[in-house]
């Protein structure tokens, strides 16, 4: 299990960039947050399932420590400046590396609402970037700043987070060096989302019913399957370009799953859109008192920025405009920020006065092979719906135009004649979103303070 001495050092202000990577693109000021960047190193263990035991469908994995190996990584620390406006929940998020350098996807406002945010470098992909393409990893962007990190393999990812878990919780060791400055915490929250919701899933099967590093999992989109416990020889990252993720999962589709644990004694809240839907439907589990699946119809996996967004740093830190794996034209126009922030807020509630989150209906699924069952327009049935999709003004999905895996999703607007016959003006059309924004609200997967710039979208 984790233990031994971890090395804590910061804030971190040396480099030729002047600035962390990822570092926050909107205004923290504005928020009342401030945001500093830490080190941290030692040794890491790495797990393997114990003899005669391995990824079982029910989620009862039994894990062993196997070896340690020397890492050094970073914490991206987002804090409110106000000590009284802290929460005391801090969501500790396992930085997607899926398009080759750390990602803090599925950010939402509600998180910039009381909440401490502490983005974890858990892989070796961050580090070092792409085999064929390094020059994102954080060693190439500054090696004045992030020369010393090395994570030698994603076996100690783990343990890596697991130790982050520790140097921001409740039992941490205070002083001069403490990444929270002194706040009281009471709450650490897992959040994964896409690849690291994965890695997430087996942190939660395998390694949190030894370590209980964490007081809640949050999922966002993710597809049902975990990674794997033990690479042993596989260190580097397991594809060499971004467009290689694509191309696996059309032409391969997505390794089997299982169920999340069920007895881990802690809530767990995955949160999807109907890009998963397929995919994570062989492993749906049925709520209970510690487990709670929502599923927005008509949205995607990836989600174009839009004016609701918190602001990327890719453009700054990268000079990339737009994701490398977005379509041209013709993406979801729907956003998952609304409902992250109500699921957010109903985690928060949760683990505050144990109220847990509302059942919400899924997405009707149906047939062998399953497929999801529309409606003549071809919008999804079943499911959480959003006002834009309640009331809908085109045919939006998880999926592209055709029917196959696009992580960001189609929208195709109905033409004139379609509009005219739903909504005979624009008076009907407004009176129809206005109460489907308060049927959101009411059945708590839309925030009051977020409705009315969901209506004016």
């Amino acid at each position: 299990m984790s233990e031994g001495h971890v090395t804590v050092r910061g804030p971190i202000t040396e480099g030729r960039r002047g600035w962390p990577f990822g570092a926050a693109a909107f205004d923290l000021d504005a928020l009342g947050y401030g945001e500093q960047e830490w080190f941290f190193s030692g040794d890491a263990t790495c797990y393997d399932h114990a003899p005669g035991t391995g990824r079982s469908f029910d989620g009862q994995w039994q894990a062993e420590p196997t070896r340690s190996v020397p890492f050094a990584s970073r914490l991206l620390v987002r804090r409110p400046t106000d000590p009284a406006k802290f929460n005391g929940s801090v969501v500790v998020f396992w930085a997607n590396v899926s398009i080759g350098f750390d990602i803090y996807t599925g950010e939402s406002s509600r998180l910039y609402d009381g909440c401490a945010f502490v983005g974890v470098t858990a892989q070796r992909t961050a580090v070092e970037g792409y085999r064929d393409g390094p020059q994102h990893g954080l060693r190439a962007w500054d090696p004045e700043r992030y020369g010393e990190l090395s994570i030698p393999t994603d076996d100690a990812s783990y343990d890596i987070y697991t130790q982050a878990a520790r140097l921001v919780g409740r039992e941490r060791p205070h002083g001069d060096l403490d990444p929270m400055g002194g706040l009281d915490v009471r709450h650490v929250i897992a959040f994964g989302a896409s690849q690291s919701a994965g890695r997430l899933a087996t942190y939660l099967n395998a390694v949190q019913p030894l370590e209980r590093a964490f007081d809640a999992f949050l999922l966002d989109v993710y597809f049902g399957n975990g990674t794997a416990l033990d690479t042993s020889a596989a260190a580097g990252p397991g594809v060499t370009h971004v467009d290689q993720i694509t191309d696996l999962i059309r032409t391969h589709g997505l390794p089997p799953g299982g169920h999340l644990l069920r007895d881990v004694g802690v809530p767990v809240f995955v949160v999807n859109s109907e890009s998963e839907s397929l995919a994570h439907f062989p492993v749906r589990q049925p709520d209970t008192d510690s487990y709670r699946f929502w599923e927005f119809a008509g949205h995607a996996h990836g989600t174009v920025p839009s004016k609701e967004a918190l602001r990327s740093s890719w453009e700054r830190d990268l000079g990339m405009t737009s994701h490398p794996m977005a379509p041209a034209a013709g993406y979801n126009a729907l956003s998952l920020e609304p409902g992250r922030s109500a699921a957010l807020d109903h985690l928060l509630r949760w683990l505050n006065d144990a109220t847990p989150p509302p059942v919400q209906d899924r997405i009707r699924i149906e047939g062998d092979p399953p497929r999801v069952i529309r409606d003549e327009s071809g919008n999804a049935l079943g499911g959480i719906r959003m006002p834009a999709l309640a009331v809908p003004t085109g045919r939006h999905t998880g999926f592209a135009a055709d029917g196959t895996l696009s992580l960001f999703g189609s929208t195709e607007p109905f033409d004139a004649a379609t509009l005219r016959e739903l909504y005979p003006d624009h008076e009907a059309y407004t009176n129809a979103l206005n109460a489907a924004a308060k049927e959101a609200v009411d059945s708590g997967v839309l925030l009051p303070v977020q409705a009315p710039s969901l209506i004016q979208l």
